[in-house]
């Protein structure tokens, strides 16, 4: 069983890829077979079934267009929560100055 929040948004996705779907016009056969899924696996992402793997989603946006808008999912620079811990773990001062060998002294 996933969060109800995390089931929330997955249904909000799988309502915007029916949007997407309906607005080029084509029918769930016809996006199926873009994307090489059977008819009942794009029906359950478009009803938000949490068990629809994550390469079936990425290959339907592949298919209708959309997979570039994935680009942001998870990007480390916007990460602002995840940057803030980073720094929060780094050293606050420098190390102790190490003395200079005089081994190159001319």
């Amino acid at each position: 069983m996933i969060p109800l929040q995390a089931a929330e948004r997955v249904a909000e996705l799988g309502q915007r890829i029916r949007v997407a779907r309906i607005r080029r016009g084509w029918s769930v056969v016809e996006l199926a077979s873009k994307a090489g899924i059977n008819r009942n696996t794009l029906t359950a992402l478009e009803l938000g079934k949490p068990g629809t793997a994550i390469g079936v989603c990425f290959t339907v946006l592949w298919a209708l267009g959309l997979d570039k808008s994935l680009d942001a999912v998870a990007d480390p620079d916007g990460d602002l929560h995840g940057k803030a811990l980073e720094a929060s773990r780094r050293p606050t001062r420098a190390g102790k100055a190490r003395k200079m060998s005089d081994d190159y002294d001319f």
